[in-house]
């Protein structure tokens, strides 16, 4: 068993009491930043890898390429193109040289294909995406589809000229 540390026993009678640990110094929260923006970079941390990617990895790789995960000193790398998974992995010897130089405790790298999620623009929420969709009867109202003449969304006769039944069958034909 552990003995706590002497600030936190106090004598009494024949046994000890355990106390409450003294606080710590306040400190601000630029210090406290500061100390963990440390820690990143001395663990070799993912979160210190993302920091400097574009100077480890350089213009063109940081651009196309970001890490995606640290364990066990396994570096994950996704390209978000083959080719550039293959400009990964020509330079997979001079990158893995460039991390470990930088200070990150990195055994190996793996690199991956990965597709990261694209960012909506503004203003194109679901709901307005689905206020312009073709398909809705409330909106653009019903008509006849040019081929199979069955009743349709006229926002679907307008983009293609045909009801979506018969566009689909169109492009799997």
């Amino acid at each position: 068993m552990a003995l706590a540390p002497k600030n936190q026993r106090k004598r009494f009678g024949k046994g000890e009491l355990l106390q409450e640990a003294p606080l710590q110094p306040v400190s601000d929260i630029s210090s406290c930043l500061n100390k963990l923006k440390k820690s990143w970079e001395r663990n070799g941390s993912l979160a210190g890898i993302w920091e400097n990617w574009s100077e480890l990895a350089g213009s063109q790789l940081s651009k196309n390429c970001q890490p995606i995960s640290l364990r066990r000193g396994i570096l994950t790398i996704g390209a978000s193109h083959p080719q550039w998974r293959q400009a990964l992995q020509y330079n997979r010897s001079q990158l893995l040289a460039t991390i470990k130089a930088a200070g990150h405790e990195i055994r190996e790298l793996k690199i991956q294909q990965h597709h990261p999620g694209h960012k909506k623009e503004k203003g194109e929420s679901e709901k307005n995406i689905w206020d312009k969709h073709p398909s809705r009867v409330d909106i653009h109202g019903m008509a006849t589809c040019n081929i199979c003449k069955r009743p349709s969304p006229a926002g679907e006769i307008a983009l293609w000229d045909k009801c979506s039944f018969c566009r689909r069958k169109e492009l799997f034909e």
